[in-house]
């Protein structure tokens, strides 16, 4: 079982680059491995993106809800 984890911390880039960092580097990602992504806020809309696009592909898992920041584990399966 492969145990790769890929960390991003979104917090410095502009909201407008999040999106397609987090989708370049998932599309990067095997089966088995994971995507942290650290935000400064809930990531929502993400997971909806996600529910949409990746159905049946990820597991999201939270490590932390807030309240400065956000951590969640995006696990491609």
């Amino acid at each position: 079982m492969n145990s790769k984890i890929e960390t991003l911390d979104l917090r410095p880039l502009p909201p407008y680059e999040r999106h397609e960092k987090i989708f370049q580097t998932w599309n990067s990602l095997a089966p088995g491995e994971t995507l942290k992504i650290i935000n400064d806020h809930d990531p929502k809309p993400l997971r909806y993106q996600f529910e949409a696009e990746q159905s049946g592909k990820f597991e999201w898992d939270y490590e932390k809800e807030g309240p400065v920041d956000w951590i969640v584990n995006i696990k491609r399966t």
